[in-house]
């Protein structure tokens, strides 16, 4: 698994610069930044600017942007150029309701014309490689055009024949949203038309370091993205590669320690913001799961607001249960 590339997925309030250098560090081969708002930028809002800052150590890294109107994105993505990412990705994919009913993310999927004419008006806008990242298509009945080809094989054909480098693709719809298994059979078959030029990156339910080697032999993507299943475990690239990683809880529960002190500096040096930032990374670790009587440690835990509180709990946790 060493040579297969594995990357971060463009998460909200997740992929911040300090959950990505983690990453980066347990061998991501590439990251991303939380998505950012066009119209947010072009405003020049500050907490959707301070979504720019990227470092050199986690290169390459892909600036993440979503929005419905061409010329909002293509100046977004002439603001974006200027904080010198490797990748300018566009974000087709994101499902909720708040960006998809207003018509951005996934809720393009419905709206094709418009999604080429954003497609085309970034590459032109921008010198740096332009990327995107989509779902399979907005439900299951467009799935398959009049003619029986899957959508998606003839949307990534359209949005190769407009100049982007890569493709990323979620194997759901937006309907589904997170539910149900990811088809990575539609995923295949785009990777295996022989019109594909460019490198097809999969998403979805790759959890596990058998799974990922599973969808890069059966479906031969070029990449493997991966989301959710990162959440309070960066680790999992290293896992995923054969790499050292953290073995016992206490080796886990150190890496978490670092992640809070980390979020807290970027949150300002706000203890309880930079907390309260990484919580969901308490929630989802797959180092709490599982453990016996485990309810109210796991309450106090989430409920925790102080650098000492938090790590006293952690610390009961890897004396209890280790």
């Amino acid at each position: 698994m060493r040579d297969y590339p594995l990357y971060l997925a463009p998460m909200e309030d997740v992929t911040d610069p300090a959950f990505r250098a983690l990453c980066k560090r347990y061998g991501a081969d590439r990251v991303y930044t939380e998505f950012v708002n066009a119209d947010a930028l072009v405003r020049d809002i500050a907490s959707t600017t301070r979504k720019l800052t990227i470092h050199d150590a986690e290169r390459p890294v892909a600036i993440q942007i979503y929005g419905r109107e061409p010329e909002a994105m293509a100046d977004a993505a002439r603001i974006v150029e200027q904080a010198h990412p490797d990748f300018i990705d566009i974000n087709f994919g994101c499902p909720v309701k708040k960006v998809a009913g207003k018509g951005a993310g996934a809720g393009l999927l419905r709206d094709v014309p418009k999604m080429m004419a954003i497609t085309r008006a970034v590459v032109d806008a921008v010198h740096t490689p332009v990327t995107v990242k989509t779902r399979l298509g907005w439900d299951e009945p467009s799935l398959y055009l009049p003619d029986g080809t899957p959508f998606i094989v003839d949307l990534a054909e359209r949005l190769q024949d407009l100049g982007i480098r890569e493709l990323a693709i979620h194997g759901r719809t937006r309907s589904q949203m997170y539910r149900g298994e990811a088809d990575w059979t539609l995923i295949g078959a785009v990777k295996n038309n022989p019109r594909m030029r460019i490198p097809i990156i999969g998403n979805g339910d790759v959890c596990t370091p058998e799974r990922a080697k599973e969808c890069f032999d059966r479906y031969g993507v070029d990449a493997i993205m991966i989301g959710r299943a990162t959440f309070g475990a960066p680790w999992l690239f290293a896992e995923m590669k054969g790499l050292p990683a953290p073995k016992t809880m206490a080796e886990k529960v150190a890496v978490l320690k670092e992640h809070v002190l980390a979020s807290i500096v970027w949150c300002g040096n706000d203890e309880r913001k930079g907390i309260i930032h990484s919580r969901r990374h308490f929630a989802a670790s797959p180092v709490f799961k599982g453990l016996p009587d485990f309810k109210q440690t796991r309450i106090a835990l989430l409920r925790a607001e102080t650098v000492e509180e938090v790590f006293r709990i952690m610390d009961y946790i890897v004396d209890t249960y280790a």
